[in-house]
């Protein structure tokens, strides 16, 4: 599901000016399709995301939950990459910004007060300068609130899910805690499947009619998007938010087909190569428009936006693999050591596939294991 979400994501991020928005209709079916998957099916990708994490966070029960040592990990795994990989952008922007490269690309750092410059180094009260990195910082807080979210899901599910709920749909609600309602509510949510011990394969028989339903919304909702874009009304908001958390089921039952293919089981275990993207897909598109500006401006700017995609993710893979082959110590500190956790993991298949028993002796169970 990660590598599935946030190649997605990457297509929400593919940069644009005011000449080449989709919304102007100039390319027609095409225009649409960059709605559809950049303002519509992929905005699905960050509230199931938050699921994902709720969920993973309280897999053992209540009583497998330590705060202290989850406060610990997640500050190696979340906060630490969150904080480097903005941090190093920042850097690089405000040094190339210095020497009069960059301007209008990113925020201008050296114009900006200390409180802005405050909020993009990190996310304190808007969006980082590493756009996606939010959920990153958003994600840290709910952590964070774990036990309370926790506490209150348990003794009053309904009450408290509800109330997320509403709050992450209505567009004129505002938080100050996230800088993403959604996130909030899909976390709590995740908790909830968690705690509740819900056996979340045995809807995978509702997985066809739950699939097309979520294309189905997606695309519906991308036609009107389509029409009233870039500024939408407030229906089409309160829309656009629905349909981003209750698309996570419709996406959850997809997977349930992706998996089965050898190409769904490969990239499943890609393991850190997801989180590789999501860090750093960002500045790479940013450096390619800036480059595809000085040489095609604003002509053929279909071949730049399916072209940066695919570019992004050959050079993000590439890149992956030769940095966690030739400096593994950096690229575990990158990745939150997804990159360790990959490789013993990968290491457990293979001697269990292989067999740890001696000749003589029968087999230790998974279990034993």
């Amino acid at each position: 599901m990660r590598i599935l979400l946030i190649s997605g994501i990457v297509f929400v991020h593919v940069p644009h000016d005011p000449q080449t928005s989709p919304f102007i209709g100039a390319n027609g079916f095409f225009d649409w399709l960059r709605v559809f998957l950049g303002d519509s099916l992929f905005r699905i990708g960050v509230p199931c995301l938050s699921v994902i994490s709720g969920y993973l966070l309280f897999q053992r029960g209540w009583s497998g939950f330590d705060y202290s040592k989850t406060l610990r990990s997640k500050a190696r795994t979340v906060l630490i990459p969150f904080l480097l990989w903005n941090g190093g952008l920042f850097v690089a922007v405000f040094a190339a910004q210095r020497m009069g490269v960059g301007a209008g690309y990113f925020p201008d750092l050296w114009n900006d007060s200390p409180r802005e410059l405050l909020s993009y180094g990190l996310a304190t009260e808007d969006l980082p300068i590493n756009l996606p990195l939010y959920f990153l910082r958003d994600l840290v807080v709910c952590i964070i609130l774990s036990p309370i979210l926790a506490f209150l899901v348990r003794r009053y599910p309904a009450p408290t899910l509800g109330v997320l709920f509403f709050v992450a749909i209505l567009p004129e609600v505002t938080l100050g805690i996230v800088l993403k309602k959604t996130i909030l509510f899909s976390f709590t949510l995740g908790i909830f499947l968690a705690l509740n011990r819900q056996d979340l394969k045995a809807f995978d028989r509702f997985a066809g009619v739950g699939s097309a339903a979520a294309l189905a919304a997606a695309a519906l909702l991308s036609v009107v998007q389509y029409q009233t874009g870039p500024d939408f009304p407030w229906a089409v908001d309160l829309a656009r938010n629905t349909l981003s958390i209750l698309g996570v089921g419709g996406f959850w039952l997809m997977s349930a087909f992706l998996i089965r293919p050898w190409i769904g089981r490969r990239l499943a275990a890609t393991g850190s190569l997801s989180f590789w993207i999501f860090c750093a897909h960002y500045p790479l598109l940013v450096v390619m428009w800036m480059v595809w500006n000085r040489l095609a401006g604003d002509e053929f700017y279909l071949l730049f936006y399916f072209g940066a995609a695919l570019a992004s993710f050959i050079i993000l893979a590439l890149s992956n693999r030769l940095v966690s082959r030739t400096m593994p110590a950096i690229y575990e500190v990158l990745t939150g050591s997804r990159g360790r956790k990959a490789k013993l993991a990968a290491a457990a298949k293979s001697h269990s596939s292989a067999g740890l028993s001696r000749p003589g002796e029968p087999a230790m169970t998974q279990q034993q294991r």
